[in-house]
């Protein structure tokens, strides 16, 4: 049995779990008085209901996947199963917010928002997830995603919990000042209920929320606890002068990029592709332009890869001889669509027609279900990668597994914030950069031993390094996802099931061997 780590919230704990059958709900309702692209715009409103009725939703998906991983782990007893995949609780909030004046009447306007917090698993502390705003928001979907933070977080070994956060509001309809407002009222309110904090919930940016808005919250949250001296680690993704770390903005799109490389250095799912080896030459498809999206299209474009089509919501865009990713990412800065790009030869207006053009790599870096039982017969791709959360259905995924598609799965493929994250909270621990001790120590001994050579050789030996804080990020964020998938392959082969199921496992294990050691208490 396992240590029953409970909190204290003004609304009742959902009987709502990520891997059992309940949907009863019970509340008690509070209500109380990089890239150089915008990372707070809501880049991208992908309808997330192309999966039909009989497939479910994004949360049965990710409950299907979990059932997957179960039935190859008998030696767990099913008790601690169900304890692994509940959701420990939902805190459902509706506050007013004050939205200006209007200009016709001149009486203040107010609005009641509404939001979520989830908290999936405590086994490690702090628990860590970002915040999303959006119009299709709800509160399956924030459960589904704190599920997957707990399962993502154990696949790469970061000692965090999963959690998750949302507001139902489209940021481009608001101002900045009301925006403000919002987010500094919705901390408000998780900072009441200890559910914000560096040592019990960590929350980072999401869909329509980036650098801005954490400055908010962690100002907000600075308010309140004036001499907390590690207050700056109560949120990640914060802009490098308030304690965020350098990589942290194109961690995401780069792990996608690390994991690519990795699944192309097996020759065994090589030959079984029909692919060489590494990105170089590999035509390419990603759909989303936001910042993983457009980060992930950058690298792989970088490595040698031809990305010939990028999917957005309201266009694709198409050239066989591969786009410019780089003049790309220039022209989105200055247009509120890619839409209009010189350098495509041809214009999708249905653009989920892109996901079905015959290429080697696909990478749904948009939002859940774009790949359903409608067009998972039609995707060419060999290998898809994952940078959204819960792209394929779980009835989509079976298509595509018997087609032979690798798929490497969101929990392990899109893992690049949370590290990254991780890195940023001990950084605000720490209270030190990374590399400022060590930095010109590193870089003298690379000099010396040059030195050393070319004296006793004659020959010159260039081992100039950087080794200042981007550079050792990078490299941790290199290490720890080539481990985590060598890990999930390694249990894939063993078990002889898809990576995603192996993600799962790995995940499982992982969680069971912590609760199973702090016991029960009381």
């Amino acid at each position: 049995m396992f240590s029953l780590l409970t909190r204290s919230y003004s609304a009742r704990s959902s009987s709502i779990s990520s891997g059992g059958s309940s949907r009863s709900t019970n509340y008690s309702l509070s209500l109380s008085s990089s890239i150089g692209l915008n990372a707070s715009y809501l880049p991208l409103r992908f309808n997330s209901s192309h999966a039909s009725p009989k497939e479910g939703g994004f949360l049965d998906s990710t409950k299907e996947y979990f059932q997957q991983a179960a039935a190859l782990m008998p030696e767990i007893p099913q008790d601690n199963l169900d304890i692994i995949r509940r959701c420990r609780g939902v805190y459902r909030i509706e506050f007013p917010v004050k939205m200006g004046y209007d200009k016709k009447t001149g009486l203040e306007q107010t609005k009641v928002i509404q939001a979520w917090r989830c908290e999936h698993s405590p086994h490690r502390l702090p628990m860590k997830g970002g915040i999303r705003y959006s119009p299709d928001c709800y509160e399956e979907e924030v459960i589904a995603l704190a599920s997957l933070m707990t399962y993502k977080c154990a696949v790469v070994d970061v000692p965090f919990g999963g959690a998750k956060g949302g507001i139902k509001i489209d940021p481009k309809e608001y101002t900045p000042d009301q925006l403000e407002a919002i987010t500094r009222r919705y901390a408000s309110e998780l900072i009441k209920k200890n559910m914000l904090g560096p040592a019990s919930d960590v929350p980072a940016p999401d869909m329509g929320t980036g650098e801005r808005e954490m400055a908010w919250i962690v100002d907000t949250y600075m308010s309140k606890f004036p001499n907390e001296l590690n207050a700056a680690g109560c949120v990640t993704g914060k802009p490098i002068e308030l304690g965020g770390i350098r990589g942290r903005t194109e961690a995401t799109g780069l792990g996608v990029n690390y994991c690519i490389n990795e699944a192309l250095s097996y020759e065994g799912d090589l030959k079984k592709l029909g692919l060489t080896k590494g990105i170089k030459g590999k035509v390419c498809i990603v759909q989303g332009f936001g910042n993983v999206g457009s980060y992930a299209a950058k690298f792989l474009s970088d490595n040698g890869g031809k990305v010939i089509c990028i999917v957005e919501h309201d266009v694709a865009l198409v050239n066989e001889n591969g786009l410019n990713i780089p003049q790309l990412i220039e022209y989105r800065k200055k247009n509120p669509s890619i839409r209009g790009f010189k350098g495509a030869t041809t214009t999708l207006d249905h653009p989920m027609d892109g996901l079905e053009i015959a290429c080697d790599i696909l990478v749904p870096a948009a939002s859940e279900s774009q790949i359903t039982l409608k067009n998972a017969h039609k995707i060419k791709a060999k290998l898809i990668a994952e940078g959204a959360n819960g792209p394929i259905t779980s009835a989509a995924d079976k298509i595509l597994n018997e087609k032979g598609v690798l798929i490497i799965p969101d929990i392990l493929c899109n893992s690049g914030g949370v590290i990254v994250s991780y890195f940023e909270w001990l950084k605000n621990l720490q209270h030190v950069r990374f590399g400022r001790l060590t930095k010109r120590f590193t870089e003298a001994q690379a000099t010396s031993i040059s030195n050393a050579f070319e004296g006793l050789t004659g020959k010159p030996l260039d081992l100039s390094v950087e080794a200042g804080e981007l550079q050792m990020v990078r490299s941790g964020l290199l290490d720890t996802m080539s481990n985590a998938y060598a890990q999930v392959h390694k249990i894939s082969e063993e078990k002889k099931c898809t990576l995603r199921v192996g993600a799962f496992v790995s995940a499982v294990q992982k969680i069971n061997s912590v609760y199973r050691l702090l016991g029960i208490f009381p």
